[in-house]
């Protein structure tokens, strides 16, 4: 530029446009090689955010040369003092606009993208347009940060006052802060998703039906809906009956049978029940376990698979009745508690009464 300054001689106003004229030259070569050159490679990828972003970039890099040859070009001339601040600050406001237009329009493309994954954890939840929104408040800040600092405004105060004022509202809203972390924390670490059957630390089971920011719900089979903060679920233990590598759920039905009883009969019985019953897995199979010699009977246990753990108690009722019903068909006796009275002495007949 010092080479070019010389060869137009000594006027400032026309070494002023020559500086100008360059960087506009050098920002159109600029956004033909990002337009075309780069353009050409983001095509050949499979994924639209490089495209979007070659697109945004257009206009903020032609921009930025421009605007760099005004500033260079009003240094040349030599304005006084007020002016140049006034115009050099006007440069850099128009600068940071530029920029901050463009890097919320690419935090809104990436938001779109993310949201093409219904599959997502963050689409599920809706902690795309969360983030979304807090990445829109980031850039506003920082784009009011730099305009204070080209327009040398001193920040030092207005960070410790919003210092202060961050401090306060955290100790006022620290069980909302609490909460949303925890939502974010569940969010991510995913002990849960929605659908999923999950038994609190307090007793509570029931479907999660909606994971928020603040609070979980899930819906009882009494069809009541329980609101529990995430700050309280993420200081609990939690029990998801559909986790683990498969979604299926084990039930169990206990039952005895009288001493005396054929046990290979009991077995064989127990797991005809099962097999026949249309919703129970066949894999695993069910599954019979002799468990105690008890007070009165032979205990057994009944263990088969279910698809949904909603099923769960309607099914262990219905098997209930067919292992009922198919005992006393092969008559299998369910043995209950009896008790004999043993009488040792009679009262004397009253005097004057006839037996």
């Amino acid at each position: 530029m010092q080479r070019l300054v010389e060869l137009i001689g000594p006027n400032v106003y026309l070494q002023a446009l020559a500086l100008a004229v360059a960087f506009i030259l050098i920002g159109k070569i600029a956004d033909w090689i990002i337009s075309r050159a780069v353009g050409k490679l983001a095509k050949r990828s499979k994924t639209e955010v490089d495209d979007h972003l070659v697109a945004l970039l257009h206009q903020p890099i032609f921009m930025s040369f421009v605007l760099l040859g005004l500033g260079l070009a009003a240094q040349r001339i030599n304005l006084p003092e007020g002016p140049a601040f006034i115009t050099l600050g006007v440069l850099k406001t128009i600068a940071i606009v530029i920029w901050y237009n463009m890097l919320r329009q690419l935090a809104d493309v990436l938001a779109q993208t993310a949201r093409r994954n219904v599959n997502s954890k963050l689409v599920k939840t809706g902690m795309v347009a969360l983030f979304r929104n807090i990445a829109k408040v980031v850039l506003a800040a920082l784009a009011i940060y730099f305009m204070f600092l080209a327009w040398d405004i001193n920040v030092t105060a207005w960070v410790a006052s919003a210092g202060i004022v961050g401090l306060a509202l955290s100790f006022a809203a620290r069980d909302t802060l609490s909460n949303l972390f925890a939502g974010v924390s569940i969010i991510i670490d995913a002990p849960y998703k929605t659908g999923d059957y999950i038994i609190l630390e307090s007793g509570e089971r029931g479907v999660v039906t909606y994971i928020g920011l603040r609070s979980t719900r899930l819906l009882t089979r009494d069809d009541i809906e329980v609101t529990i903060p995430n700050g309280v679920i993420g200081n609990s233990t939690i029990i998801n009956e559909a986790g683990g590598p498969s979604e299926k759920h084990r039930i169990r039905i206990a039952v005895g049978v009288a001493y005396g009883s054929d046990m290979d009969h009991v077995i064989a019985t127990l797991e005809n029940v099962a097999t026949d019953h249309d919703e129970i897995c066949s894999n695993p199979a069910p599954r019979v376990r002799f468990r105690a010699f008890g007070e009165s009977s032979l205990d057994f246990e009944l263990l088969c698979w279910i698809d949904r753990p909603v099923d769960r108690g309607r099914l262990r009722h219905e098997l209930g009745v067919n292992v009922y019903k198919a005992f006393i068909a092969s008559g299998i006796e369910i043995p209950f508690p009896q008790r004999d009275l043993h009488v040792r002495t009679m009262p004397d007949a009253s005097p004057g009464k006839a037996d």
